[in-house]
């Protein structure tokens, strides 16, 4: 999978902006639809940048008071922040995070989760958005069924408040990859 070449308009704005105010190297893990559209390459509209993890802790203050929604820079850029810290994600998501702007930036590091966890990160809200992500996802790695199924028993599935529906949502995601798969194939 490539990453992107170029970070894309507001968002190389917005992020240089980010970088020129950090005042040490930082690290920002994120996820859902701006990863889903720059580095994997989805075609839809998304205005935030879903933030897992900002470290260190200080400074992720600092860059989120700056780039919240509301914030100075949503307003000059109309896009934003979303520090989405209570999201359930697989349990060692961090060994498998990809840098997406390798020498981009003098002090962010932006880094996505893998296409697995950035899946699975979406399976309890599980809207329409995040169907057609998932199923983005699958066509684009491809995903391997199996993968996902096993990183969701191992890491993910001991931390959901209702883990028999959510393995109720993963069979029906996968039955939805599997239909799609064959449906590209005739």
């Amino acid at each position: 999978m490539a990453g992107p070449k170029q970070v894309p308009e507001p968002w190389r704005s917005f992020l240089k902006e980010l970088d020129q105010r950090a005042i040490e190297e930082t690290r920002m893990d994120c996820m859902g639809g701006f990863v889903v559209t720059v580095l994997y390459g989805f075609s839809r509209e998304t205005s935030d940048l879903d933030v897992l993890l900002i470290a260190p802790r200080e400074q992720g203050r600092h860059l989120l008071e700056l780039g919240v929604q509301g914030g100075t820079l949503h307003k000059k850029y109309k896009v934003y922040l979303d520090y989405v810290g209570v999201a359930k994600v697989p349990e060692n998501y961090e060994e498998r995070l990809t840098e997406m702007f390798a020498g981009e930036f003098r002090r962010l590091r932006i880094c996505a989760l893998d296409p697995y966890d950035l899946a699975l990160s979406k399976l309890e809200r599980n809207i329409q958005r995040d169907r057609d992500d998932v199923k983005h996802l699958a066509r684009a790695i491809p995903l391997d069924l199996e993968i996902l199924k096993e990183r969701y028993d191992k890491e993910l599935r001991w931390q959901l408040g209702n883990p028999e529906r959510e393995d109720l949502t993963l069979k029906l995601w996968i039955a939805m990859i599997e239909e799609d798969k064959s449906l590209r194939s005739c």
